[in-house]
């Protein structure tokens, strides 16, 4: 089951707890990130590693029905197969992380040491993206968000972004989004679905990341 796929199963069985007006305006599920970008010994930046934990609703509906040798204990090894499908299906959203070294688009592929895990009734989704190819920009920009806002992202108060074996004299920077829940709210459901103007709707609350090398 695809991760989109898996958020609609969510959003179904929300509607039936909670009733369809709570399910009804997006987002729909709510990720606290972190986010460190990767650099290799020659100072080009070869990917971008993230720990996505999920909202404890959509938490508890995406374990449902697990199995594990014990009650309440989900250990890597069991939540395996759901990180794979959860790792390989994010490929169709643009793994909603968005790149560009001095303002040109860089392409990632697929990710690698991804796992779930699952600690203090939290579910977090570990993973790497490596660049197609590793890049030496003097700006480069991370943006992370969902372009439909059916999910909405937003970067942990505590230590949100990190370098990893930056060179030295590189200044990072985040801007964090407003909240754009109050407004989605008052969208009907049907707006996001047919696309037009709200197609890329979660863009005006992107997570965006900077870093400037000398």
């Amino acid at each position: 089951m695809k991760v989109m796929a898996v958020v609609r199963v969510v959003l179904a069985a929300l509607t039936l707890v909670l009733g369809a007006s709570a399910a009804s305006a997006h987002p729909h599920v709510w990720v606290t990130a972190t986010s460190e970008l990767l650099y290799a010994a020659d100072g080009t930046v070869t990917g971008v590693r993230h720990a996505w934990t999920f909202d404890d609703m959509f938490a508890t509906y995406a374990l449902q029905g697990l199995e594990t040798k014990q009650k309440g204990v989900y250990t890597r090894e069991e939540l395996a197969p759901l990180a794979q499908t959860n790792a390989e299906s994010l490929k169709e959203y643009a793994y909603f992380t968005f790149v560009k070294a001095d303002g040109r688009k860089q392409k990632l592929v697929d990710p690698v040491d991804y796992y779930l895990e699952y600690k203090d009734t939290k579910l977090t989704l570990h993973f790497t993206l490596p660049l197609k190819a590793p890049v030496k920009p003097s700006q480069l920009q991370v943006e992370v968000y969902d372009p439909s806002y059916f999910i909405d992202f937003q970067m942990a108060e505590k230590d949100p972004v990190k370098l990893v074996s930056a060179p030295a004299g590189c200044k990072l920077g985040l801007v964090r989004p407003s909240d754009g829940g109050s407004v989605a709210q008052t969208m009907n459901e049907q707006t996001f679905l047919s696309g037009g103007a709200n197609a890329n709707f979660g863009m005006n609350f992107a997570n965006k990341i900077s870093v400037e090398c000398p």
